[in-house]
């Protein structure tokens, strides 16, 4: 049985090395995202002047006006002391040739007091700009920055199924590191001093068994995140029932025809704030996004600055119907059936946001471990390649002492 799994390990690993040491590296990066991203580009987050800040709906209808061929998708409802506004923006359809404007950007910030433009940029774009260099590790992380053909995302589908073969390279890891009962300290040991091959084979295999769980929460959370829809809600709800929403079950939604009209975002931001009270929440409406081809508002709670969730489960969220204003799913956290909760938790164990600031450092520091897992699993892998090679010629037939 042994030899087999030396073997599974060996196809698994190899297999998985590349993306894994991508995957490591940038998620050591993405951790601190937004941090990084603010110290990069300090004129495309901080406001140029000081006044007091328009509302942030006020805001949007100016965004709006200034180009009228975008739609703001995305809009804080808090501005933070000292930044501007970003939003997330989506082209409108262009009435001379019924297809989207091409607009070359996807976020706009601008100086809350004033409205005026501070910077744009496209979300992930393959670029390494300076203003674009964080969005490009983060979706490089999830995607690798592979192309969507004939509706598939390549990149997402790619990194889950490497989610996935780790996830079951693990636990052969696990039973690998574990040769004998007699000799479990030797699996935890670092032979410091040898260094050389004997250090290298160490930390990969006792590196691995130190943080053998956190390895694990990486590969299910990956996994869920990136084949959440085909995958991982499907087995779930085998399990438990999970709460439907219009992003989670979108095959029920129709798109907003050419001459429909949704309830305004003002209209659905009002409504939100009743609806939290209901709920039973203590923010406040944090940010408003829009999907007209779900023809869904969905608004989330939290304050200024906090779009991700700190701490714990992450942020609720309600959603709307565009057309009736019909409340049609919610996502509070903690609440739900064991399925939800298991989904809600997915993103901040993987982010470390459940433990807050010093998850996120776990996160960052496991990202580096991830990536030199893999790099010493090369490593062990070539040394035993060259000496399988040095080998073969001694046992050739030519070369063997016993004659026929």
């Amino acid at each position: 049985m042994r030899p087999l799994l030396v073997r599974l390990h060996r196809w698994f690993g190899l297999a998985t090395a590349a993306f894994l040491f991508v995957a490591g590296l940038t998620g050591a990066i993405i951790a601190w995202d937004h941090e990084l991203d603010a110290a990069l580009n300090p004129t495309f987050y901080r406001a140029a002047t000081r006044g007091a800040p328009l509302p942030p709906l006020e805001l949007a209808r100016r965004i709006e006006a200034n180009d009228p061929r975008l739609m703001v998708s995305y809009l804080p409802l808090q501005v933070e002391a000292g930044n501007t506004l970003i939003v997330s923006v989506t082209p409108r359809v262009d009435p001379r040739t019924g297809r989207p404007y091409v607009l070359g950007f996807t976020q706009v910030a601008v100086d809350p007091a004033t409205a005026a433009v501070q910077g744009r940029r496209e979300w992930g774009a393959l670029s390494l700009n300076r203003l674009d260099l964080l969005p490009f590790v983060y979706k490089l992380h999830y995607s690798l920055h592979l192309p969507i053909l004939r509706g598939i995302d390549l990149g997402t589908w790619l990194m889950g199924l490497v989610g996935i073969v780790w996830m079951f390279d693990g636990m052969v890891a696990l039973v690998l590191a574990f040769p004998s009962a007699k000799s479990w300290r030797k699996s935890f040991a670092f032979r410091l001093r040898r260094g050389g091959h004997a250090l290298v084979f160490d930390l990969h295999r006792s590196g691995g068994v130190w943080v053998w769980g956190l390895l694990l929460v990486l590969a299910v959370t990956s996994v869920s995140m990136n084949l959440s829809a085909p995958v991982v809600r499907p087995l779930v709800s085998l399990l438990s029932p999970l709460s439907a929403t219009p992003f989670t079950n979108p095959a029920g939604r129709e798109p907003l025809g050419p001459v429909e009209t949704a309830l305004s975002r003002e209209r659905i931001a009002e409504m939100a704030v009743a609806a939290g009270r209901d709920e039973g929440l203590k923010e406040a409406p944090g940010a408003i996004f829009f999907v007209p081809t779900l023809a869904a508002y969905g608004v989330g709670y939290f304050g200024a600055g906090n779009e991700h969730g700190d701490i714990g489960l992450g942020n609720a969220w309600l959603y709307w119907d565009a057309r009736t204003g019909a409340l049609v799913g919610r996502q509070i956290p903690g609440k739900g059936s064991p399925g939800d909760l298991f989904m809600q938790a997915q993103f901040p164990l993987h982010s470390g946001r459940i433990a807050g600031m010093a998850g996120r450092v776990i996160i960052s520091a496991m990202g580096i471990v991830v990536a030199m897992l893999s790099l010493t699993g090369v490593l062990i892998w070539l040394k035993k390649a060259r000496a399988r090679r040095r080998a073969a010629p001694a046992l050739s037939p030519s070369r063997s002492p016993i004659r026929t």
